[in-house]
């Protein structure tokens, strides 16, 4: 049986999403496929638009079979802990044969040698990385400076280390030669506008696109003409129930800590180094909201999208401790459901069948199924999907969603 596996954020599912799932499955010839995604906030350091359950509604909607949640631990990291706690998951289940993403250039060789070098870090490389770093230039930038320097015909590729998509692939590919993982890397070349097009383009829009014509007031009209119809429909709904949830919206919350922690500092977060530390502490008196601040604090080394995953983690209490620990026990402790298609059973009793880590699709079978460590990375996960239903209810004078009462979607 041939399983594929994708790793995805879906924030919103849109017509690229819905190609890239169909065209996974022609050419894996995968007979089911396995969803890997985000929580209640995401890679980029910020809160989905929609709550992970409507999400995994979305693209069960579209052709997923069954709908994973990514710890937030890994789901709100840097590129490379993303990769590696998605990689791991679907690694666990000892079912998944494909691991099938996009990316803009669509060359999984290209990618494969790119990762293969990252993976190694060969002497050279390792030592002009370092010496571009102490020049001052972010690490993205350092990095690709010295894969160029070292691997001259990689000059002709600059472009790749400039796209989003790309850089996730080569990141997913090093988790899998680092893991010594089975999966056969496949990537499907994205098509239309690309991740950082913010100019709503008909029938292929990017996820950012369209959450800037939403914040932007446009109609229904516009969902319909780039998403799939069952996922506008689910967009749709949702947002009239809660409205569009925004960084902003956790501002209050994300001050507070930031407040309490500042006799501290705040180094012993998840990705904030001591410099970071101590110019949030220094500025924190023009602190007026959540994306302002981010604005304030980034420079030429640290980018909005790193200072808004730093407050994040931050504010969600997501240490460097959890990750080193999580690491140390073997990164996926568990694989929790958000949703499946009845007509997939055969799947999930594939993967209980097979499976190393525990398949957790009640979280009242939580205590029983899981030890000390994976319940205490779930309970983490509960406290922070807790903490954006609050937030969100509150805004739309709701109730809060109870975590742990929320049923799976199933289609």
């Amino acid at each position: 049986m041939r399983i594929n596996g994708i790793i995805a954020e879906y924030n919103p599912f849109h017509n690229g999403h819905r190609y890239h799932l169909t065209e996974s499955l022609r050419r894996t010839d995968a007979e089911y496929t396995v969803i890997v995604m985000s929580g209640n906030f995401v890679q980029r350091g910020a809160p989905a638009l929609v709550d992970k359950f409507r999400r995994a509604e979305m693209a069960l909607l579209n052709g997923a079979d069954l709908v994973l949640e990514l710890p937030a631990l890994y789901a709100t990291a840097s590129a490379e802990f993303f990769a590696t706690g998605a990689v791991a998951l679907l690694n666990k289940l000892n079912v998944v044969t494909d691991l099938c993403f996009g990316s803009e250039c669509g060359d999984a060789q290209l990618l494969q040698q790119i990762a293969e070098i990252l993976a190694e870090e060969p002497k050279a490389y390792s030592q002009s990385l370092k010496r571009y770093l102490r020049q001052g230039l972010s690490y993205p930038n350092a990095r690709n400076e010295a894969l160029i320097q070292n691997y001259p015909f990689l000059g002709q590729h600059k472009n790749v280390f400039s796209s989003p998509n790309n850089i996730l692939g080569i990141e997913y590919i090093k988790a899998i030669i680092r893991s010594k993982s089975t999966l056969n890397p496949v990537t499907v070349q994205r098509t239309g506008a690309g991740y950082h097009s913010r100019l709503p383009e008909k029938n292929d829009c990017s996820a950012l696109a369209i959450r800037q014509a939403l914040y932007a007031g446009t109609d229904d009209s516009f969902l319909k003409n780039n998403m799939p119809e069952e996922a506008a429909r689910v967009l749709s709904e949702q947002l009239a129930k809660t409205g569009l949830v925004r960084s902003n919206g956790f501002s209050d919350i994300l001050y507070y800590k930031l407040v309490m922690e500042k006799e501290h500092g705040y180094d012993k977060y998840l990705d904030v180094s001591s410099d970071l530390s101590d110019r949030i502490k220094a500025r924190l008196d023009e602190f007026r909201g959540f994306d302002s601040f981010c604005d304030l604090l980034k420079t030429k080394e640290m980018t909005y999208t790193r200072i808004s995953r730093c407050l994040l983690h931050i504010m969600l209490n997501i240490k460097k401790a959890d990750m080193d620990e999580a690491n140390v026990l073997g990164t996926a402790l568990y694989a929790r459901v958000l949703g499946f298609r009845k007509m997939s059973s055969p799947l999930l009793s594939e993967i209980k069948e097979h499976s190393a880590i525990p398949l957790l699709t009640k979280l009242a079978d939580a205590d029983e199924l899981l030890d000390k460590s994976a319940r205490d990375m779930l309970n983490q996960d509960i406290r922070i999907s807790q903490i954006y239903n609050g937030i969100t209810a509150r805004k739309s004078s709701h109730t809060p969603a109870n975590e742990i009462a929320t049923p799976l979607v199933i289609i």
